[in-house]
């Protein structure tokens, strides 16, 4: 028994011994903090650093929409034959390359068109599809070397007042595969979805 405690009392101070030389070792000195060569004295300044030149001539990206006043004049122009309380306009979408000094560049993806028309009746499904065949078989007639991007979709909107209107997109690519031989009736059935 008196072998085990003096073999206990043993490791426990060899350990001990093992620890402060460690701390005694590897403790850094107030001289060892600061390496000689870098050491900074009241006498010496601080070394000055240097300021930096953004070099990046780059732009940001950013979703953009512009109005396209001469096809929009055009289009408006157009729509009033069909009926002469109607109105549009054209925006083309697309991205603005934006420089850090203001200037931008804008990008073409597509065209959109913004048809708008005073309506009395919004359940007169036939009056409205017919209205919507008309204004898209214009659309659709319209040269793609005329258009910016791709024809993207017409917005209609038939308003009978301030509380009470419809709008809803029509895909132009949509509608020439799949609808232009359709009925007035059948075309706004497709595009219009009623809301509860």
């Amino acid at each position: 028994m008196k072998h085990k405690r003096n073999w206990a009392i043993g490791i426990i101070l060899s350990a001990t011994a093992a620890f402060f030389a460690l701390q005694n070792v590897a403790a850094p000195t107030p001289d060892d903090t600061i390496p000689p060569s870098s050491a900074v004295t009241s006498e010496t300044p601080p070394p000055a650093t240097e300021s930096l030149t953004p070099t990046f001539e780059g732009c940001g990206y950013m979703w953009a929409y512009h109005d396209d006043p001469e096809l929009s004049a055009r289009i408006n122009e157009a729509v009033q034959q069909l009926d002469s309380t109607a109105s549009a306009n054209v925006q083309l979408f697309g991205e603005d390359c934006v420089y850090a000094d203001g200037r931008s560049i804008f990008s073409v993806m597509e065209t959109d068109f913004y048809v708008r028309l005073p309506v009395e009746d919004l359940t007169a499904e036939n009056f409205l599809g017919n209205f919507m065949k008309q204004f898209m078989d214009v659309i659709t007639a319209l040269p793609d070397d005329e258009i910016q991007g791709r024809k993207g979709f017409v917005e209609f909107s038939f308003i009978k007042n301030d509380a009470e209107r419809i709008i809803f997109r029509v895909d132009i690519k949509d509608y020439s595969a799949n609808a232009a031989g359709l009925t007035g009736m059948e075309i706004f059935q497709r595009y219009h979805t009623p809301t509860p």
